[in-house]
């Protein structure tokens, strides 16, 4: 007997139904991020748990964690900042016992992307990683038997009745639905459950989706949890100056992709600096040399001054940055689901309003056909260009109790429809499209209160839909105008290969994602561009290394998809050029610590005439010349450490800028050092320190672990400079 779907259960019954249909191996799928339905997920592990016959496999990149600290130091600074911040949000349990190593052998935990560097030293996340393009993570789930699909959704009630969004992650669940849909064809078991979260921000375009298209719907108030929202990272000056280089390359009128961190954030806000404080932002430009160095680059692929048209944002995540760019006034360029439409948007020849010519001129460009069909005559309807009470029944147009012809030939018939039936004004335009969201609260606020009208130019699509062109190109081409699609890589050749997901000795990272869909997809457009973003400098165990290498044993992005190349010191704009051109590029933007060395390997394997110098304007790439450059504008208040809010207080910066200097002094070369400074520590607490001992509530301590931790706290606040 088939049933009726969805059911409405609550988690333990949703488990138990769970563990009925798939009994002792158990393959569950969830979302990448925010949208894990983490009751549902701790319930199904502690009945696995309990009974190690149960063989469970959860499938779900990037699961969050709580930050925390393994030392009582670290410990005093993260539990107010977790109490205060993340209160209520729901720890997944097998991350705890993850991380506590006491996760049984019963489970396998399966991940395509993690935070970076999360599961570096885990042999078994290492070897239970599956490398998967984003676009193809339904199909390989699917193919390890992920036959259990689970996430949190929004929940929405009005005059038409009850509504479902996926919000947080549109990006997986439509693709889902149709092989679950196939397969019950077939037969094949399967079972996709949504989860309720009032808290989750209800979002819209493919988000939405029915209650019949789930097999369960929990909405239990147990599952009302506050979501996990990662703080704003600070923005160091590397990261401005990357992200000052890369708002130059950025043309107006044109599509932007962004990600989350640091480096999201010196993009975002030196695009808002160059919208709403141009001559500030020029300045700058100047003054660093920027300007001078890239003149031509930045006229033919960019632009310095404000943006007239805006940006549309074309992006797999929705970060808190693209929220602050339609604050500031350049996320603002609508973009319309229709071909004809957008073409004309595009050539000029159409803005808000609707021209009585309008479709004539997609006649003449053949966008639409001579003969409206119901399915043509409802995507116009959408976008305006006929106007609210008009209908197609019967084949027929209908408008005001009249009949017209759908036959466009006629030219009495179109004439007589553009007079009567036409809209006056474009509609339902949007300005971002994504496929999943994860950020501060300050992010899932500004989303829950905006007002409908705008919150519908925000649309939350398949991963499919954001990250390529296939399946829709005509339309997608004409909305992704000069597209400059930003990523993030770890290390770069000399020769423009690009690693960003594994070290050479097969490590994973973090994961490959959606880059190369990105890359793809800017070199398909014809006016699209890559923009890489790689810091050229790296600290471990207290050394600088070069992220610019000669070679190197992992290629996420080959040398033959390369195209501009970003660090702190400058653009390396290597598309369509020679070897010898390449590496000269690219040693134009290493740090001038390693040029030197590069260039002698590059010699020494022909790469690059032996008599060639490295221009004496590039010679200075240092972190030294970066501060310098930048001094005056921090001094007039740009560039703060953090552009879009933080968590911390004064004294919780300084206490983690300290316990980051502490940690790498004490695995420097220069570790021998430390007990001649704690020896030198003074015996009393330095006035202006008073507060961060306060804080940590180290400023009486009385035990022996506390006073130990004092003096932790005393070495941390030397070996950082701070008194």
């Amino acid at each position: 007997m088939e049933i009726k779907k969805p059911l409405y259960l609550n988690v333990e019954q949703a488990v138990d139904r769970i563990i009925d249909l798939f009994e002792k191996d158990i393959r569950i799928g969830t979302p990448l991020g925010l949208g894990k339905p983490v009751l549902l997920i701790n319930t199904l592990y502690q009945r696995a748990k309990k009974d190690p016959s149960i063989k469970l496999n959860i499938n779900g990149s990037l699961s969050v964690e709580k930050p925390g600290g393994d030392s009582d130091l670290e410990r005093r600074f993260w539990g107010p900042v977790v109490e205060k911040h993340f209160g209520g949000v729901q720890d997944l349990d097998y991350m705890l016992d993850l991380r506590a190593g006491t996760l049984p052998e019963n489970v396998i935990i399966t991940e395509a992307y993690c935070k970076a560097g999360a599961y570096r030293n885990d042999p078994k996340m290492q070897q239970n990683y599956v490398s998967s393009n984003y676009t193809h993570t339904v199909r390989d789930a699917y193919a390890g038997g992920f036959k259990v699909y689970a996430q949190m959704m929004a929940r929405q009630e009005d005059e038409n009745g009850v509504k479902y969004s996926a919000a947080c992650n549109a990006d997986l669940i439509l693709g889902i639905f149709d092989i679950y849909e196939k397969n019950e064809k077939k037969g094949i078991r399967h079972l996709s459950i949504g989860v309720v979260n009032p808290h989750l921000p209800f979002m819209y375009g493919d988000a939405v989706v029915s209650a019949d298209k789930w097999d369960i719907v929990i909405d239990d108030p147990s599952c009302y949890a506050p979501l996990f929202a990662p703080p704003h990272q600070p923005v160091t000056v590397s990261d401005y100056f990357i992200g000052l280089h890369v708002s130059t390359l950025i043309k107006d009128g044109g599509t932007l992709q962004i990600g989350i961190g640091a480096l999201g954030d010196s993009i975002a806000y030196c695009l808002g600096l160059r919208n709403n404080q141009n001559p500030a932002y020029n300045t700058v430009l100047e003054d660093s040399g920027i300007r001078a160095r890239y003149n031509e680059l930045i006229d033919e692929t960019g632009g310095t001054g404000v943006f007239e048209k805006g940006l549309y944002g074309s992006t797999e995540m929705l970060v808190d940055g693209f929220l602050q760019l339609y604050k500031s006034g350049v996320i603002k360029r609508k973009v319309y689901h229709h071909a004809g439409v957008q073409r004309l948007i595009n050539e000029g020849r159409l803005e808000e309003k609707i021209p009585k010519d309008i479709l004539q001129q997609m006649l003449d460009q053949e966008t639409i056909p001579p003969y409206l069909t119901q399915k043509d005559f409802a995507a116009l309807h959408k976008v305006g260009v006929f106007k609210e009470g008009v209908t197609y029944a019967d084949g027929h147009i209908v408008c005001e109790g009249k009949t017209y012809s759908p036959l466009l030939l006629d030219s009495n018939n179109l004439e007589a429809i553009c007079e009567n039936c036409l809209g006056t004004e474009l509609k339902n335009g949007i300005v971002l499209t994504g496929a999943f969201f994860i950020g501060p609260q300050e992010f899932y606020d500004d989303l829950k209160n905006m007002p409908l009208e705008e919150k519908l130019q925000f649309e939350m699509c398949g991963v499919d839909v954001a990250n390529q062109l296939y399946g829709g190109e005509t339309l997608r081409r004409l909305q992704r105008t000069d597209g400059r699609f930003c990523n993030t890589g770890m290390k770069a050749t000399l020769l423009g290969h690009i690693s960003s997901d594994m070290l050479e000795d097969g490590t994973v990272i973090s994961g490959v994602g959606g880059q190369y869909n990105f890359v793809a997809m800017g070199h398909a457009l014809h006016d699209g561009r890559v923009i890489m973003m790689i810091k050229s400098t790296r600290q471990e165990k207290g050394r600088t290394y070069s992220n610019i290498l000669y070679k190197y044993g992992n290629v996420t992005i080959p040398r033959h998809l390369r195209d501009i190349i970003v660090t702190e010191y400058g653009i390396a704009d290597i598309r369509s050029k020679n070897d010898q051109d390449v590496i000269k590029e690219m040693l134009n933007v290493t740090d001038s610590r390693f040029q030197d060395e590069l260039l002698a390997e590059a010699v020494k394997h022909n790469k690059i005439p032996g008599d060639y110098k490295i221009p004496e304007q590039f010679r200075n790439n240092t972190p030294e010349a970066l501060a310098a450059k930048m001094g005056a504008a921090k001094a007039s208040g740009l560039f703060p450490a953090f552009p879009f809010g933080g968590i911390f207080s004064k004294e919780e910066l300084a206490i983690a800028f300290s316990l980051r200097a502490l940690k790498g002094k004490m695995v420097s070369d220069t570790a021998s050092e430390i007990p001649q400074i704690m020896n030198s520590l003074p015996t009393d607490i330095p006035g202006d320190l008073v507060p961060v001992f306060e804080r940590m509530g180290l400023i009486n301590p009385k035990t022996p672990e506390e006073k130990k931790t004092c003096m932790q706290l005393m070495l941390a606040l030397k070996v950082a400079g701070l008194f």
